[in-house]
This record gives structure tokens, sequence and C-alpha cells, in this order.
């Protein structure tokens, strides 16, 4: 069965709301008790795989003290940069580290940290979303368990 590909503008808005959301050091669970859904309901939002009826837009942006249309772009104009620009924003920790960068004033330090983040970004492989046994692998070798001894190791 094919996978079903969010609506851009569902997936704009989602972003939009992570942003405003994160902005507001709200976590998906607070959010997602005062409109009356589960925290995986607010993530199905935030990632444009769900859509989002007027109603309950509206309860979200009056929770985070926006009008709805903040969650909208403006113009066709805008609308690429824009949608990018929340998209990148909507990343774990892009706006924790894009506010401590704001925090910092010395251009040198700046320029370091730029420089730090594009270096371990450019050295790092692209990556995949890990399957599930993928992960089973990864979490038992961590606990160093279900290792093979070789004979020698038995001896």
């Amino acid at each position: 069965m094919p996978t079903k590909v969010p609506d851009p503008l569902d997936a704009s808005v989602g972003s939009r709301i992570r942003v405003f959301r994160i902005h507001r050091r709200m976590s998906q669970t607070e959010l997602a008790e005062q409109i009356g859904v589960t925290f995986q309901q607010v993530q199905k939002y935030e990632k444009g795989t769900n859509r989002i009826g007027a109603s309950r837009l509206s309860r979200i942006a009056t929770i985070l003290g926006i009008s709805i249309a903040e969650l909208f772009e403006t113009s066709d104009e805008e609308a690429g940069d824009s949608a990018l620009l929340f998209r990148l924003l909507a990343e774990p920790g892009a706006l924790r580290v894009l506010k401590a960068y704001t925090r910092t004033s010395d251009p040198r330090v700046r320029h370091s940290i730029a420089e730090l983040v594009e270096g371990i970004a450019n050295s790092q492989p692209v990556k995949k979303s890990p399957t599930k046994s993928s992960v089973l692998r990864f979490s038992t070798a961590k606990r160093g368990g279900n290792r093979r001894k070789s004979a020698r190791a038995r001896e």
C-alpha cells in the first residue's frame, strides 16, 4: 500500500505550530492536553500527516497566543522561502541552537559556532531513518548483551 504524502499546506501549518510551541517552551503533551488529543496526534499535526479541523486550529492558535493567520503563508512569493525556513526551524533542537547563537555577541565566537556546526554536519554521513532491527542491534550492543564470544575468549 503506498504511503500517503502530506499536503504541503498541512505540513507548513504543522511546522509553524511546532515552531510556535517550542518557542513558548511547551511540550507536545502539554499542547495535546489543552486541545483534548494525545501527544501522538499533535506529532501527526506537526508533521502534516493528519489535517487539523478549523475549530481545533483556532484552539491551537489561541493556546499559542497567535492568530490563525500566522499559521499560513501570506503571499506566493514568500511561500517557498518561509516554508523552508519553518521546516528548518521545526527540526528538533534547531530553535534552541538559534536562540543560543543569538545570545552570543562576539562575531568571532559566532563565526566559530557556525564553523563547528558546519564541520560536524559535513563530516556525518547522510542520515537514514533507523529500522527496527538496527535500533534493536544498537541498544543491545550498548548494553553489552548478545555478544558472541570467540573460541579463545571462552577458554
